[in-house]
């Protein structure tokens, strides 16, 4: 052995010995890793903000909860299936109230930065996912399929990004945009939420943005519901709207869904204001809905079940054909709306073709 070769060996034992030698913290460290007949729950519990729980393929009979920011739930899509659990006594406060994933945060404190990513929610009594005071969170490629009002719904929040779904034959609407559901109020500011390239079919409405400003709803595919796109206010200030829903393809969304105590039946509906103000619509494709509701048409006007009218609305640059009773109706007496740039046929009332 060389004396080149001694003194290698030698400043590797000293780097051995002092630990300096030590492999860096892996980002593995900060992954936790679920398989079947795991539960996904508990490693959330373990898990510390800016952690990745990993879900792997399979299906989970649970709910989960999160009460913490900065957490990532990430499965394999359509491969990652999350079914209600077995009632228990135990069980979380999203369990209990028939969700599937909740976030959850407190009027003191909002729980930021989450993001749920590639799993699908199936079944619940309520909602697939199901979000409450929260900043930035984010849904991406999540399927929420067949639960019992919302697919994916959020209240009280800032920011959320909703991103490439899919929300499908969900009793109520796929998507939910709220200020809050348990009581009357003003619209709140979302500082620019997002709902963008998902797709919705087989719902009540696809996207339900109720009392909320300062979002934009772009290039979403909705077929197959009872209803498009609704835009909800009331008479609360500040009005529900300053938004934009733009680059959308709405077509055939003829389902039969029958009227509540806020709405008639819904059928044929396309796009809908109602109690809105300053919101543009603009460059959407809205074809084939057809029905016989007072909201039934490509883009409709009316005003809100406690009698809010729809103020300076732009609806500019749509293409809008084929749709029953009329490709444009303006069926309220707001003020300041404009029609402009749109192709269509048919119009209630007649010229704004």
């Amino acid at each position: 052995m060389t004396k080149r070769q001694i003194k290698s060996l030698a400043c590797i034992a000293v780097v051995a010995a002092t630990g300096l030698g030590a492999a860096a913290p892996s980002a593995a460290d900060s992954r936790h890793v679920v398989r079947p007949g795991e539960s996904i729950q508990e490693a959330v519990n373990a898990a510390k903000p800016g952690d990745t729980i990993v879900i792997s393929p399979g299906t989970y009979r649970e709910s989960v909860l999160i009460t913490k920011p900065n957490l990532t739930l990430r499965g394999a899509g359509a491969r990652t299936v999350i079914v209600p659990g077995a009632a228990k006594r135990s069980a979380n406060a999203c369990a209990q109230a028939g969700n599937g994933i909740c976030v959850m945060g407190t009027e003191k404190a909002t729980v930021d930065g989450v993001r749920i990513r590639a799993l699908t929610l199936s079944g619940f009594k309520k909602n697939g996912i199901w979000a409450t005071r929260t900043d930035r969170l984010t849904v991406r490629k999540v399927i929420a399929e067949k639960n019992g009002v919302w697919g994916i719904a959020q209240e009280r929040s800032t920011r959320g990004v909703f991103r490439g779904n899919i929300a499908r034959d969900n009793a109520e609407s796929g998507i939910f945009i709220a200020n809050t559901i348990d009581r009357e109020g003003g619209a709140i500011d979302t500082e620019g939420a997002v709902v963008r390239d998902n797709r919705l079919t087989g719902n009540r409405i696809g996207v339900t943005v109720r009392r909320v400003r300062n979002l934009s709803v772009a290039r979403n595919t909705l077929t197959g519901n009872c209803g498009g796109v609704f835009v909800v206010g009331d008479e609360t200030k500040p009005w529900a709207g300053a938004m934009t829903i733009r680059n959308n393809l709405i077509h055939k969304n003829n389902k039969f869904c029958p009227g509540n105590t806020r709405l008639p039946v819904i059928q044929g509906s396309g796009i809908v204001l109602t109690g809105a103000e300053d919101t543009v619509v603009r460059s959407n494709v809205v074809t084939d809905n057809v029905g016989s509701s007072p909201l039934s048409g490509g883009i409709v006007l009316f005003k809100s079940f406690v009698g809010a009218l729809n103020t300076n609305n732009v609806i500019r640059d749509n293409v809008v054909l084929r749709n029953g009773s009329a490709d444009l109706a303006n069926r309220d007496t707001g003020t300041g709306n404009t029609f402009s740039g749109n192709m269509c046929q048919a119009s209630e009332p007649a010229g704004m073709c």
